[in-house]
Parts: structure tokens; C-alpha cells; sequence
């Protein structure tokens, strides 16, 4: 059986998600000035820029998880059965 060999960088949902949670580390929605919330003794922009950074790292973890299907796996496969 062999695997069906992906490429995921054509997908366009693969870009828009990146780019949303990028969007969403950054702070730049939050209002300027006045006071700022502290939860936990963190700023509250900090602590959505830190979720956000979580978000993004599971989002690439499952993509290449999920998604990537490498031709070099194979062809490492290939090369070990010829030389052994």
C-alpha cells in the first residue's frame, strides 16, 4: 500500500489559519492607553499573546502531523533496502 504523497503548502485553509493566529499574537486589537487589566500579576495582552503563541505551536504540530506526508521517508526506505 502506498502512501498518497501531500503537498500542503497549496492549501489555501492551511495559509489563512497561520495567518489568523499570527494576527492574534499581536496585541494590536487591544485599546491604547488607560489602564490595563492584571490577571495573575501578567498583563492581559500578554496572556492572550502567550495563548495565542500555544495555539500556533499546536496548529504547526498538527500539521505536520497530519499533513505533511514527505517523500523522503520513502526514498530513505528505498536507499537503506539497496545498501542492506
Amino acid at each position: 500500500m502506498q502512501k498518497e504523497i501531500k503537498e500542503p503548502i497549496k492549501k489555501k485553509w492551511i495559509w489563512i489559519g497561520f495567518v489568523l493566529i499570527l494576527l492574534a499574537i499581536v496585541p494590536w486589537y487591544f485599546p491604547r492607553g488607560g489602564e490595563v487589566a492584571i490577571i495573575l500579576g501578567f498583563p492581559y495582552w500578554a496572556l492572550t499573546s502567550l495563548f495565542f503563541s500555544i495555539v500556533l505551536c499546536a496548529y504547526l504540530s498538527w500539521l505536520s502531523v497530519s499533513q505533511w506526508n514527505i517523500v523522503e521517508d520513502e526514498e530513505e526506505q528505498k536507499r537503506m533496502t539497496k545498501e542492506g
